[in-house]
């Protein structure tokens, strides 16, 4: 008889689970109309930025330009764009910066200056004092200098919280500082152009959208892209709109047929399958793979890099998790539609719907096991078990509905959301042989862009913006969890009956209950905070390409947006001291 030890089976180990933590809030977006001269409308803004640097290109200019060539090339980009001379101002900064935007981009970190304008302050209650230089930032996180000033350093920036020509022409000179990136309002931009073309010192400038000192905006995404700027980032070698259709064509059903396989004639289950496949939707998922696969070949390569039929099949993978996790979503919820027409169920019945889920789910696995890389089928297996946890918790609060805390919410949103984020991010990064640096990161992202994206569904729900509504059905939302928790007396119990019970002829009540306990501020905030904090989380990526995409990433997902700050001219006013009056989040929800 033998007497040597049975093999060992190794027991496979769950990631542990890390204790969902709310994110630091950032400082509330406030619109304000735009001065006169400066289009109003931010899709004016980027329409007329696009159509400059497309000219400048064309053209060739060559920085620095003269006051002559800036007027003429200023006067050919607003007459291409149909644009009314008022905004002459406006459009030269941008000539001079896309002329010099290139130059920008292989100046190091450290040589740069980032000068930013105390007004973006909330003066009241800042406890920053000033110096010679500006404004010396304490980080009190009330506005959005913090931010900017500590990724600025972080990665070698001079910084300045001041303006005015005078302090830009004395850092010049010191010949320390070879580019400036300058936020600034449009009077002060005019000034220090002298100076720069004199010197022939790069520098781009993000307008101010105001010049009253007084609750200024500016384009944050413009600031964050030219702070970032460097010839290391090839993300501009990546269009990411022309890259958004390819993946949408993959879709179709000669696509489909050259990825998946073709589909015997006498196999109905396949052929419903496939045709949910071309049905509809943004193809996020995919994109994201695609996305994250791109940025990290970008970096290796000087050639561009080409999506290849592992990562045609990868998406085309994803997709098939997700169309089956909305089929069987619509049987569980009881929705009727989908992508504005009857859901799959309601043509074809439950028990077909539910095996074609199925039925996904495997073709999903099938494809991804044919790519030969065992990681792959584990990180989307992980995602799958993760996802399922979290709708099963839902379903089964479901059975006896009852108001549950919005930590609570929030974590059943990670493991619904975020977990499908995960998987898709890192299918990319694994086909890219991306480091384990990098995939910690995108856990990390994926985590607050899936609660970003999640809280951003329940707004649109309780707005009437979205497809189902859960104030007429009985289904776990965040702003009823908050509006439970802010409101009082016969408030909160009625939240507490439409929670339990739904209040299809209640609606006007629950609106008017969660404005005046101020639950879509609270829940705004805590979508602002998330999304900043996905971008908070991409500061540690090694790949400044990868780095790049993600942050336009949330861009694309979430649209545009806007900092707020206040600013007074009376330096006299600025309170030295005093107690910041920052705000936790998790007091608001």
């Amino acid at each position: 008889m033998s007497t040597e030890a049975p093999d060992q089976i190794e027991t496979p180990v769950e990631p542990q689970i890390i204790p969902l933590q709310l994110p630091m809030q950032v400082p509330r977006q406030v619109y304000r109309q735009a001065q006169s001269n400066i289009p109003d409308d931010k899709q004016d803004r980027v329409r007329l930025k696009k159509i400059t640097e497309d000219y400048v290109a064309a053209v060739g200019a060559i920085p620095p330009l003269t006051l002559d060539e800036l007027t003429e090339h200023t006067s050919a980009v607003l007459a291409a764009a149909g644009l009314d001379p008022i905004y002459t101002d406006y459009a030269s900064i941008l000539v001079s910066n896309a002329a010099w935007r290139e130059s920008l981009a292989q100046i190091p970190y450290d040589r740069r200056l980032l000068l930013i304008p105390k007004c973006l302050r909330v003066e009241d209650k800042c406890p920053a004092p000033f110096d010679e230089f500006g404004l010396l930032c304490k980080e009190c996180g009330l506005c959005s200098i913090q931010d900017l000033t500590v990724e600025a350093e972080r990665l070698g920036y001079a910084v300045l919280v001041a303006e005015g020509s005078a302090i830009v022409r004395s850092m010049i000179e010191t010949g320390k500082i070879e580019a400036i990136v300058g936020v600034s309002c449009i009077n002060v931009l005019e000034k220090c152009f002298p100076h720069m073309e004199a010197a022939a010192i790069p520098g781009v400038a993000i307008p101010l959208l105001q010049d009253d000192c007084i609750n200024t905006t500016v384009d944050l995404d413009w600031v964050w892209d030219l702070i970032h700027l460097t010839s290391d980032d090839k993300t501009y070698r990546l269009d990411l709109d022309g890259l958004k259709t390819t993946v949408r064509s993959w879709f179709g059903s000669a696509s489909l047929n050259a990825i998946m396989g073709d589909i015997d004639a006498d196999d109905e289950t396949a052929r419903i399958a496939r045709a949910a496949m071309e049905k509809g939707g943004n193809r996020w998922r995919p994109y994201l793979a695609a996305c994250t696969y791109m940025a990290l070949e970008a970096d290796r390569q000087e050639s561009d890099p080409v999506l290849t039929a592992e990562v045609k099949k990868a998406a085309v993978a994803l997709e098939c998790f997700h169309k089956a996790s909305l089929i069987h979503d619509d049987i569980e919820d009881g929705d009727e539609r989908r992508y504005d027409s009857p859901a799959l169920h309601t043509e074809i019945g439950v028990p077909v719907a539910l095996n074609i889920g199925d039925f996904l789910v495997g073709e999903g696995y099938r494809l991804l096991s044919e790519l030969g890389n065992p990681e792959l089928v584990a990180v989307a297996a992980q995602g799958h078990v993760t996802l399922s946890r979290g709708q099963g918790r839902e379903l089964l609060w479901a059975r006896d509905p009852q108001p549950l805390p919005s930590m609570q919410v929030l974590d059943i949103f990670r493991q619904k959301t975020s977990a499908a984020f995960e998987v898709a991010l890192r299918l990319g990064g694994i086909l890219a042989q991306a480091d384990d640096a990098t995939h910690d990161v995108l856990r990390k992202y994926s985590e607050a862009l899936g609660l970003a994206y999640q809280v951003k569904d329940d707004l649109e729900d309780f707005r009437g913006d979205a497809d189902s509504n859960d104030l007429a059905q009985v289904r776990l939302s965040l702003i009823l969890a908050i509006a439970h928790k802010r409101a009082e007396g016969a408030d909160r119990e009625r939240i507490a009956s439409v929670i339990r019970h739904g209040a299809p002829d209640h609606t006007d009540d629950v609106h008017r209950i969660a404005n005046e306990y101020g639950v879509l501020d609270k829940a705004d905030d805590l979508l602002e905070a998330y999304k900043e904090e996905s971008i908070r989380s991409l500061r540690f990526l090694s790949s400044p390409t990868l780095k790049g995409l993600m942050r336009r990433i949330v861009g694309k997902i979430f649209g545009e947006k806007l900092i707020e700050g206040y600013c007074s001219e009376f330096e006299t006013r600025n309170a030295a001291g005093g107690a910041p009056g920052t705000e936790s989040i998790a007091g608001s929800v």
